[in-house]
Protein backbone atom coordinates (compact mmCIF):
# COMPACT_ATOMS: atom_id res chain seq x y z
CA UNK A 1 0.00 0.00 0.00
CA UNK A 2 0.71 3.92 -0.20
CA UNK A 3 0.13 6.81 1.88
CA UNK A 4 -1.28 9.35 -0.43
CA UNK A 5 -2.64 12.68 -0.27
CA UNK A 6 -6.44 13.01 -1.49
CA UNK A 7 -5.75 15.81 -4.37
CA UNK A 8 -3.40 12.47 -5.85
CA UNK A 9 -6.07 9.88 -5.71
CA UNK A 10 -7.16 8.87 -9.31
CA UNK A 11 -10.19 7.55 -10.64
CA UNK A 12 -9.95 3.15 -11.27
CA UNK A 13 -7.40 3.07 -7.79
CA UNK A 14 -8.13 0.62 -5.11
CA UNK A 15 -8.35 1.76 -1.55
CA UNK A 16 -6.43 0.62 0.75
CA UNK A 17 -8.36 0.99 4.03
CA UNK A 18 -11.77 0.98 4.92
CA UNK A 19 -12.90 4.11 5.88
CA UNK A 20 -15.70 4.18 9.38
CA UNK A 21 -17.97 6.61 10.69
CA UNK A 22 -18.03 7.51 14.13
CA UNK A 23 -20.31 4.77 15.22
CA UNK A 24 -18.37 2.64 13.37
CA UNK A 25 -20.36 2.19 10.49
CA UNK A 26 -18.02 1.11 6.86
CA UNK A 27 -18.42 4.54 4.76
CA UNK A 28 -16.39 2.86 1.87
CA UNK A 29 -14.51 -0.15 2.14
CA UNK A 30 -11.13 -1.88 1.76
CA UNK A 31 -10.64 -2.90 -2.13
CA UNK A 32 -12.94 -0.44 -3.84
CA UNK A 33 -12.15 1.10 -6.89
CA UNK A 34 -12.43 5.30 -6.22
CA UNK A 35 -14.71 6.95 -8.77
CA UNK A 36 -14.53 10.52 -9.29
CA UNK A 37 -17.90 10.74 -7.11
CA UNK A 38 -15.89 8.81 -4.05
CA UNK A 39 -12.40 10.81 -4.23
CA UNK A 40 -14.85 14.35 -4.44
CA UNK A 41 -17.44 12.79 -1.85
CA UNK A 42 -13.88 12.22 0.44
CA UNK A 43 -12.42 15.78 -0.23
CA UNK A 44 -15.99 17.44 0.69
CA UNK A 45 -15.75 15.56 4.22
CA UNK A 46 -12.73 16.06 5.20
CA UNK A 47 -10.23 13.07 3.84
CA UNK A 48 -6.72 14.75 3.58
CA UNK A 49 -4.88 11.09 2.96
CA UNK A 50 -5.35 7.63 2.70
CA UNK A 51 -4.20 4.42 1.70
CA UNK A 52 -4.26 3.03 -1.93
CA UNK A 53 -3.47 -0.42 -2.98
CA UNK A 54 -0.39 -0.83 -5.52
CA UNK A 55 1.11 -4.30 -6.93
CA UNK A 56 4.77 -3.20 -5.77
CA UNK A 57 4.38 -2.55 -2.92
CA UNK A 58 1.46 -5.14 -1.98
CA UNK A 59 3.55 -6.86 0.21
CA UNK A 60 3.93 -3.72 2.55
CA UNK A 61 2.02 -3.84 5.79
CA UNK A 62 1.02 -0.77 8.06
CA UNK A 63 1.71 -2.00 11.75
CA UNK A 64 -0.54 -0.62 14.37
CA UNK A 65 -0.52 0.01 18.10
CA UNK A 66 -4.41 -0.34 17.86
CA UNK A 67 -6.33 -2.14 15.87
CA UNK A 68 -9.12 -1.26 13.63
CA UNK A 69 -11.47 -3.31 15.86
CA UNK A 70 -10.16 -1.83 18.98
CA UNK A 71 -10.80 1.91 17.47
CA UNK A 72 -14.11 1.14 16.37
CA UNK A 73 -15.03 0.13 19.62
CA UNK A 74 -13.95 3.15 21.40
CA UNK A 75 -14.65 5.63 19.02
CA UNK A 76 -18.82 3.90 19.46
CA UNK A 77 -18.27 4.16 23.35
CA UNK A 78 -16.56 8.07 23.04
CA UNK A 79 -19.55 8.74 20.67
CA UNK A 80 -22.23 7.59 23.18
CA UNK A 81 -20.09 9.17 26.31
CA UNK A 82 -20.68 12.76 24.51
CA UNK A 83 -24.07 12.09 23.39
CA UNK A 84 -24.74 11.48 27.17
CA UNK A 85 -22.72 14.74 28.04
CA UNK A 86 -24.78 16.79 25.35
CA UNK A 87 -28.20 16.16 26.98
CA UNK A 88 -26.62 16.82 30.37
CA UNK A 89 -26.43 13.02 31.95
CA UNK A 90 -23.11 12.03 33.54
CA UNK A 91 -21.25 9.36 31.21
CA UNK A 92 -20.56 5.39 32.55
CA UNK A 93 -17.69 5.90 35.01
CA UNK A 94 -17.54 2.06 34.54
CA UNK A 95 -17.98 1.39 30.81
CA UNK A 96 -14.87 3.72 30.59
CA UNK A 97 -12.78 1.78 33.09
CA UNK A 98 -13.76 -1.13 31.11
CA UNK A 99 -12.57 -0.05 27.87
CA UNK A 100 -9.78 1.77 29.11
CA UNK A 101 -7.99 -1.91 30.39
CA UNK A 102 -8.69 -3.73 27.53
CA UNK A 103 -6.87 -0.12 25.49
CA UNK A 104 -4.09 -0.53 28.04
CA UNK A 105 -3.68 -4.16 27.81
CA UNK A 106 -3.66 -4.00 23.78
CA UNK A 107 -1.40 -0.56 23.45
CA UNK A 108 1.40 -2.60 26.52
CA UNK A 109 1.32 -5.83 23.91
CA UNK A 110 2.18 -3.22 20.71
CA UNK A 111 4.74 -0.80 22.83
CA UNK A 112 7.32 -1.81 20.26
CA UNK A 113 5.62 -0.55 17.07
CA UNK A 114 6.26 3.00 16.33
CA UNK A 115 3.27 5.49 16.52
CA UNK A 116 1.96 6.19 12.65
CA UNK A 117 -1.45 8.34 12.54
CA UNK A 118 -2.87 6.98 9.44
CA UNK A 119 -6.35 6.76 10.28
CA UNK A 120 -9.00 8.58 7.69
CA UNK A 121 -10.82 10.96 9.29
CA UNK A 122 -13.52 12.51 8.04
CA UNK A 123 -15.66 15.31 10.03
CA UNK A 124 -17.99 13.12 11.70
CA UNK A 125 -15.01 11.03 13.40
CA UNK A 126 -12.21 13.04 13.62
CA UNK A 127 -12.76 14.33 17.08
CA UNK A 128 -13.07 10.83 18.91
CA UNK A 129 -10.09 9.58 16.66
CA UNK A 130 -8.26 12.67 17.83
CA UNK A 131 -9.19 11.76 21.64
CA UNK A 132 -7.95 8.15 21.30
CA UNK A 133 -4.82 9.21 19.55
CA UNK A 134 -4.05 11.24 21.84
CA UNK A 135 -4.95 8.77 24.63
CA UNK A 136 -2.57 6.36 23.16
CA UNK A 137 -0.14 8.34 22.32
CA UNK A 138 0.34 9.39 26.26
CA UNK A 139 0.49 6.48 27.69
CA UNK A 140 3.09 4.74 25.41
CA UNK A 141 5.15 8.46 26.53
CA UNK A 142 4.04 7.55 30.03
CA UNK A 143 5.20 4.21 29.80
CA UNK A 144 9.08 5.18 28.08
CA UNK A 145 8.62 7.56 31.46
CA UNK A 146 8.78 4.74 33.86
CA UNK A 147 4.75 5.27 34.98
CA UNK A 148 3.31 2.29 36.81
CA UNK A 149 0.01 0.99 35.67
CA UNK A 150 -1.95 2.80 38.23
CA UNK A 151 -0.49 6.03 36.90
CA UNK A 152 -1.06 4.83 33.15
CA UNK A 153 -4.92 4.22 33.98
CA UNK A 154 -5.24 7.81 35.03
CA UNK A 155 -3.51 9.44 32.36
CA UNK A 156 -5.17 7.38 29.82
CA UNK A 157 -8.64 8.35 31.04
CA UNK A 158 -7.50 12.06 31.42
CA UNK A 159 -6.08 11.52 27.85
CA UNK A 160 -9.00 9.99 26.41
CA UNK A 161 -11.25 13.00 27.63
CA UNK A 162 -9.09 16.00 28.07
CA UNK A 163 -11.53 17.56 25.44
CA UNK A 164 -14.71 16.82 26.44
CA UNK A 165 -15.65 20.28 27.89
CA UNK A 166 -15.35 21.20 24.14
CA UNK A 167 -18.65 19.18 23.88
CA UNK A 168 -21.86 20.80 23.57
CA UNK A 169 -20.20 24.06 23.34
CA UNK A 170 -19.82 26.34 19.76
CA UNK A 171 -15.98 27.41 18.80
CA UNK A 172 -16.83 30.89 19.28
CA UNK A 173 -17.91 30.45 22.74
CA UNK A 174 -14.48 29.10 23.99
CA UNK A 175 -12.98 31.85 25.73
CA UNK A 176 -9.69 31.20 27.92
CA UNK A 177 -10.43 34.27 29.66
CA UNK A 178 -13.84 32.62 31.21
CA UNK A 179 -15.13 29.10 33.49
CA UNK A 180 -16.81 28.90 30.22
CA UNK A 181 -13.13 27.61 28.39
CA UNK A 182 -13.43 24.30 27.27
CA UNK A 183 -10.13 23.10 29.85
CA UNK A 184 -12.41 24.45 32.71
CA UNK A 185 -15.75 23.00 31.12
CA UNK A 186 -13.81 19.42 30.97
CA UNK A 187 -12.70 19.75 34.44
CA UNK A 188 -16.25 20.27 35.83
CA UNK A 189 -17.15 17.54 33.94
CA UNK A 190 -14.18 14.84 34.58
CA UNK A 191 -13.99 15.87 38.66
CA UNK A 192 -17.99 14.59 38.95
CA UNK A 193 -16.94 10.96 37.79
CA UNK A 194 -12.80 11.00 38.33
CA UNK A 195 -10.32 11.55 40.62
CA UNK A 196 -9.22 15.64 40.81
CA UNK A 197 -5.68 14.65 39.14
CA UNK A 198 -7.62 12.97 36.28
CA UNK A 199 -9.63 15.88 36.41
CA UNK A 200 -6.64 18.18 35.89
CA UNK A 201 -5.31 16.67 32.83
CA UNK A 202 -8.79 18.58 31.35
CA UNK A 203 -7.44 21.66 32.76
CA UNK A 204 -4.13 22.09 32.39
CA UNK A 205 -3.31 20.70 28.59
CA UNK A 206 -2.77 23.61 27.22
CA UNK A 207 -0.59 25.56 29.75
CA UNK A 208 3.03 26.06 29.08
CA UNK A 209 6.24 25.83 30.91
CA UNK A 210 6.91 29.66 30.61
CA UNK A 211 3.57 30.84 31.97
CA UNK A 212 2.22 31.73 28.21
CA UNK A 213 -0.48 29.02 28.31
CA UNK A 214 -4.45 28.92 29.47
CA UNK A 215 -6.87 29.53 31.50
CA UNK A 216 -4.24 30.30 34.08
CA UNK A 217 -0.84 30.76 32.94
CA UNK A 218 0.81 28.34 34.94
CA UNK A 219 4.15 27.69 34.89
CA UNK A 220 6.26 24.64 34.71
CA UNK A 221 6.63 23.64 38.25
CA UNK A 222 3.16 24.34 38.12
CA UNK A 223 1.79 21.79 35.64
CA UNK A 224 1.19 17.89 36.51
CA UNK A 225 2.97 15.57 34.62
CA UNK A 226 0.47 13.89 33.39
CA UNK A 227 -0.62 17.33 31.93
CA UNK A 228 2.67 17.82 30.49
CA UNK A 229 2.67 14.00 29.03
CA UNK A 230 -0.76 15.26 26.89
CA UNK A 231 -0.18 18.71 25.84
CA UNK A 232 3.08 17.34 23.39
CA UNK A 233 0.32 14.48 22.12
CA UNK A 234 -2.15 17.19 21.56
CA UNK A 235 -0.30 19.39 19.73
CA UNK A 236 1.22 16.57 17.74
CA UNK A 237 -2.13 15.09 16.80
CA UNK A 238 -3.32 18.91 16.11
CA UNK A 239 -0.32 19.70 13.87
CA UNK A 240 -1.21 16.29 11.84
CA UNK A 241 -4.23 16.90 11.15
CA UNK A 242 -5.75 20.65 11.51
CA UNK A 243 -4.76 23.15 9.07
CA UNK A 244 -1.59 24.83 9.78
CA UNK A 245 -0.91 27.89 7.27
CA UNK A 246 -3.72 26.15 4.78
CA UNK A 247 -2.73 22.85 5.43
CA UNK A 248 -1.80 20.30 8.07
CA UNK A 249 1.58 19.62 8.69
CA UNK A 250 3.31 16.56 7.52
CA UNK A 251 4.90 14.07 10.73
CA UNK A 252 8.21 15.17 10.51
CA UNK A 253 7.31 18.74 9.90
CA UNK A 254 5.28 18.16 13.09
CA UNK A 255 8.23 17.23 15.03
CA UNK A 256 10.42 19.81 14.07
CA UNK A 257 7.67 21.81 15.07
CA UNK A 258 7.58 20.57 18.96
CA UNK A 259 11.45 20.30 19.26
CA UNK A 260 11.10 24.15 18.25
CA UNK A 261 9.26 24.66 21.75
CA UNK A 262 10.82 22.20 24.20
CA UNK A 263 11.63 23.96 27.13
CA UNK A 264 9.60 27.12 27.02
CA UNK A 265 6.04 25.42 26.20
CA UNK A 266 6.78 21.89 26.36
CA UNK A 267 8.56 19.58 28.67
CA UNK A 268 11.66 19.05 27.46
CA UNK A 269 12.10 14.91 28.87
CA UNK A 270 8.69 14.62 27.82
CA UNK A 271 9.25 15.11 24.52
CA UNK A 272 12.43 13.42 24.12
CA UNK A 273 10.55 9.88 25.46
CA UNK A 274 7.39 10.98 23.03
CA UNK A 275 9.70 11.63 19.63
CA UNK A 276 10.87 8.08 20.25
CA UNK A 277 7.68 6.69 19.98
CA UNK A 278 6.11 8.07 16.71
CA UNK A 279 7.47 7.27 13.11
CA UNK A 280 8.20 10.35 11.31
CA UNK A 281 8.21 9.02 8.13
CA UNK A 282 4.76 6.71 7.93
CA UNK A 283 5.12 3.71 6.22
CA UNK A 284 3.38 3.86 2.68
CA UNK A 285 4.63 7.29 2.13
CA UNK A 286 6.19 8.91 -0.80
CA UNK A 287 10.35 10.45 -0.37
CA UNK A 288 13.10 11.56 -2.30
CA UNK A 289 16.47 10.64 -0.73
CA UNK A 290 19.85 12.47 -1.09
CA UNK A 291 20.96 10.15 -4.18
CA UNK A 292 17.84 11.95 -5.94
CA UNK A 293 16.02 8.57 -5.79
CA UNK A 294 12.48 8.49 -4.74
CA UNK A 295 11.04 5.53 -3.11
CA UNK A 296 8.46 4.58 -0.90
CA UNK A 297 8.69 4.23 2.75
CA UNK A 298 7.84 0.04 3.82
CA UNK A 299 9.91 -0.72 6.85
CA UNK A 300 10.73 1.04 10.45
CA UNK A 301 12.54 0.88 12.72
CA UNK A 302 11.81 0.83 16.87
CA UNK A 303 14.23 3.46 18.34
CA UNK A 304 15.82 5.22 15.09
CA UNK A 305 12.32 6.64 13.67
CA UNK A 306 14.24 8.81 11.14
CA UNK A 307 15.91 6.27 9.32
CA UNK A 308 13.86 3.84 7.78
CA UNK A 309 13.56 1.42 4.87
CA UNK A 310 12.93 2.70 1.65
CA UNK A 311 11.93 0.55 -1.56
CA UNK A 312 13.25 2.44 -4.64
CA UNK A 313 12.07 1.21 -7.83
CA UNK A 314 13.35 2.24 -11.24
CA UNK A 315 12.02 1.52 -14.89
CA UNK A 316 14.78 0.59 -17.05
CA UNK A 317 15.30 1.66 -20.68
CA UNK A 318 13.91 -1.99 -21.80
CA UNK A 319 11.24 -1.44 -19.38
CA UNK A 320 12.30 -3.85 -16.76
CA UNK A 321 11.97 -3.30 -13.21
CA UNK A 322 15.05 -2.94 -10.64
CA UNK A 323 13.61 -2.76 -7.03
CA UNK A 324 16.24 -2.07 -4.34
CA UNK A 325 15.80 -1.13 -0.85
CA UNK A 326 17.66 1.13 1.17
CA UNK A 327 18.20 1.17 5.09
CA UNK A 328 18.68 4.39 6.24
CA UNK A 329 19.84 2.53 9.51
CA UNK A 330 22.73 0.78 7.67
CA UNK A 331 23.53 3.80 5.30
CA UNK A 332 24.59 6.96 7.04
CA UNK A 333 25.30 9.25 4.44
CA UNK A 334 22.19 8.27 2.75
CA UNK A 335 19.09 10.95 3.81
CA UNK A 336 15.59 11.86 3.44
CA UNK A 337 15.30 15.29 1.40
CA UNK A 338 11.79 15.56 1.29
CA UNK A 339 8.23 13.94 1.76
CA UNK A 340 6.22 13.82 -1.77
CA UNK A 341 2.89 12.90 -0.58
Amino acid sequence: MRYVHVEDIEPGQILGRSIFSANGNVLLSENIELTVYMINTLRRIGVEMLYIKDEQYADVEIEEVISEETKRKMTKKLGEMFDSIRSGKSFSDRSLSVGIDGLLEEIMANQDVLVQLSDIRTEDNRQYLHALNVCMMSVMTGMNLGLNAQQLKELAIGALLHDVGKVGIQPEHDDPSTRNHHTWRGFDIIKREQSLVVAHIALQHHEALDGSGSPRGLEEGEIHLYAKIVAVANMYDNLLFEEQNGRPLMPHEACERLMALSGTKLDRDVLIEFLRIVSIYPTGISVRLSTKETGVVVGQHRGLPGRPVIRVVKQDRDESMEVKEVDLAKQPTVFIEGVLS
